[in-house]
């Protein structure tokens, strides 16, 4: 309620009106906020919360790729756009998966395993090749065959480990010149058909070799 009003007395004539309404409610008097009460925003911590997870899914999906894994090589993506990421996806057999993922979070899931001596390749902007199979020149071809199509040499391939060997850039040629199954079994069936010298030859080959030349045969015995 709006208090009386009282006239002052004054030597003059004229009286002054008071409020005392307007006396207690000074305009010079700042009121205090309450704003230091209210809770802090929590959008960095679900930030956090968040990314930390996401860097756990993808850690784990790396080691899901190593799972029967015969060999995992590193390419670099730099300036490849979606469209030919998509592109490149569609060319690679069902054998071989691609995965864009940070190469500090690829160090942590190959930690304690063979596949860490890609170690030298961590750096620069990489993609990961897995190759669920032994036809390694058939995972790596279509590859090699984008970059010289989009005319993107320089996105070569940045390394790779295979039977716990570290190849780089410029020893995959090795790789991709390695003997097909359907070459080891002709070189099987020829070193069987020659004399013992051949045979020998055959044997002291690199260990992967043997190994596909011996399934190679139990195969063909299997079907015989």
């Amino acid at each position: 309620m709006e208090a009386a009003l009282f006239s002052l007395p004054s030597s003059s004539s004229h009286s002054y009106p008071f409020s005392v309404k307007s006396h207690f409610n000074n305009p010079f008097i700042i009121p205090q906020s309450n704003s230091h009460l209210k809770p802090k925003p929590r959008t960095l911590t679900i930030r956090s919360a968040i990314s930390r997870t996401k860097k756990e899914e993808t850690i784990e999906t790396v080691k899901q790729q190593l799972e029967d894994c015969y060999l995992l090589a590193g390419i670099s993506y730099k300036g490849l756009t979606v469209k030919q990421f998509q592109d490149l996806r569609a060319q690679l057999p069902e054998t071989t998966k691609l995965l864009v993922a940070k190469n500090t979070l690829v160090l942590k899931a190959i930690e304690g395993t063979k596949w860490e001596a890609l170690k030298p390749c961590m750096k620069g902007m990489n993609a990961w090749l897995f190759v669920h199979s032994e036809e390694i020149p058939a995972a790596l071809k279509p590859y090699r065959t984008f970059l010289r199509e989009k005319k993107l040499e320089e996105n070569d391939f940045t390394g790779g480990v295979f039977e716990g060997k570290f190849y780089g850039p410029d020893e995959f040629k090795v790789l991709e010149n390695l003997p097909t199954r359907a070459e080891i079994y002709s070189q099987l069936l020829g070193s069987l058909k020659g004399p013992a010298s051949a045979v020998v030859g055959t044997i002291q080959a690199p260990a992967r070799n043997l190994v596909m030349v011996l399934k190679a045969y139990v195969k063909k015995l299997e079907e015989e």
